[in-house]
């Protein structure tokens, strides 16, 4: 019997469940109908890397098989999403990821606040050492990689994300900004490369029983792959 997809978002840096991003992809997945529905985990993540790791990983050796299973994320999530991926040898689709976080975090040392649930926590070296810890110099299978990024994301280079994850899959969108405003016109694509069966929004991702092992890449209706 296959397994049922399974589908794990992880929310960025001072964000949370209660995200956009997070919202809208768990309205899609309830609308589709019982037989298509995939199971969807959406967890708080703890602003301690390793602990937020250690929980995503305590609900995915509970509740899922690697085969069937994608980790989602955006921003620093699509950087913890590429970690899990290599350690549970799943797929991954990174939405604006942060490929540097050790850098990219440095002016966000101090106290910081959720910007949902409005606590407090202190960015300090132990964060950057644990994020040191979870980096992935090279992903090993491209091919189970779907990077979506838009050039106008006025927190992360884009380019950064691209050039990390060569031979992925990748579209790339001119314009927009760091919350990756395509984001609910590209669910159906993430949803097929999750294994999902729903209907394609772009001709260019193909089926999803083509994708593991399927290395062409071809031209999508807007932005590009590489």
């Amino acid at each position: 019997m296959t397994a049922r997809p399974t589908i794990v978002y992880l929310h960025g840096f001072r964000s949370s469940p209660a995200s956009i991003k997070a919202a809208r992809l768990s309205e899609y997945v309830a609308a589709l109908p019982p037989e298509l529905r995939p199971r969807l985990h959406v967890p708080t993540l703890t602003d301690l890397p390793a602990a937020a790791i250690a929980g995503v990983i305590a609900w995915v050796d509970a509740h899922a098989d690697p085969v069937a299973l994608t980790f989602v994320g955006s921003s620093l999530g699509g950087y913890y999403a590429t970690h899990l991926a290599e350690r549970c040898g799943a797929r991954a689709v990174l939405i604006n990821p942060t490929t540097r976080p050790c850098d990219d975090l440095q002016a966000w040392r101090g106290v910081q606040t959720n910007l949902y649930t409005g606590e407090a926590f202190e960015v300090t070296d132990a964060h950057f050492a644990e994020l040191s810890a979870l980096a992935v110099p090279r992903i090993t299978r491209p091919e189970r990689y779907f990077l979506l990024v838009e050039s106008g994301d006025e927190v992360l280079d884009w380019r950064l994300a691209v050039a990390h994850y060569a031979g992925a899959w990748q579209y790339v969108r001119g314009g927009g900004d760091h919350s990756f405003t395509d984001f609910v016109a590209q669910l159906p694509a993430i949803l097929r490369f999750a294994g999902v069966a729903v209907a394609p929004s772009a001709a260019w991702l193909p089926e999803p029983a083509d994708l593991p092992g399927d290395r062409q890449r071809a031209e999508p209706l807007q932005g590009h792959v590489r």
